[in-house]
């Protein structure tokens, strides 16, 4: 039995991507892109370690009013043993199962950078119409304003906009990395600055 329902932002959108250097830009078009549309991004990133994480995954994700699950990284990595990534198609999941069980409304998008391979690699979800960035920083942007068209308080926001500030905020990387002093932009401090440096950039007053 679910836990009773967590309060809900109509802004936020959670996002379920992989985290590793590879998909470093697309992470920052992601953020510094639904923050531009005005919407509140939120990310496991945000999770302390510890018991009942996926709980507080589950949580996270039906305080959301919306969530993104990029299943693009679908090939195995170059780390013995090979193994594809199952996190993103299971927070999907889960993400499905709360839009279909919880009383409050939940949208959810799947991008993908390939036509048609959702199809094959999750056919349980045939019929769905995926969000095919083809793994550009632009791409992205222009599927964030074709999935938000209607949902976001800022959808007249133009992709050459969000590009400016997607922009600005990769020229700071690495300023709000040794800020943080974290290892890498995927931790929850950096997340927490990048967020920040993305809503100045965009004009838009702190939120978070």
């Amino acid at each position: 039995m679910l836990a009773k329902q967590p309060e809900q932002s109509n802004n936020a959108v959670f996002l379920n991507i992989p985290y590793d250097d590879q998909f470093r830009r697309l992470y920052l078009a992601y953020i510094t892109g639904l923050i531009h549309l005005g919407l509140d991004p939120r990310a496991t990133l945000e999770i302390p370690g510890g018991q009942d994480r996926l709980g507080k995954i589950l949580e996270l994700i039906r305080s959301c009013r919306y969530s993104i699950h990029d299943l693009s990284r679908v090939q195995l990595d170059r780390t013995q043993p090979a193994t594809p990534r199952f996190n993103m198609p299971f927070e999907l999941g889960l993400a499905v199962a709360s839009a279909q069980i919880d009383s409050a409304p939940h949208d959810w998008f799947v991008f993908e950078t390939v036509h048609r391979r959702l199809a094959k690699s999750l056919s349980d979800l045939s019929g769905t119409d995926a969000n095919i960035h083809q793994g550009t920083v632009s791409g992205v942007m222009r599927e964030l304003c074709n999935a938000f068209v209607r949902q976001s308080p800022r959808n007249r926001a133009s992709v050459p906009e969000m590009m400016r500030t997607y922009h600005a905020v990769s020229r700071r990387a690495e300023e709000i990395l040794g800020q943080s002093k974290a290892r890498s932009l995927f931790e929850a401090s950096v997340f927490r600055r990048l967020y920040l440096a993305a809503g100045k950039a965009a004009g838009i007053p702190e939120s978070l």
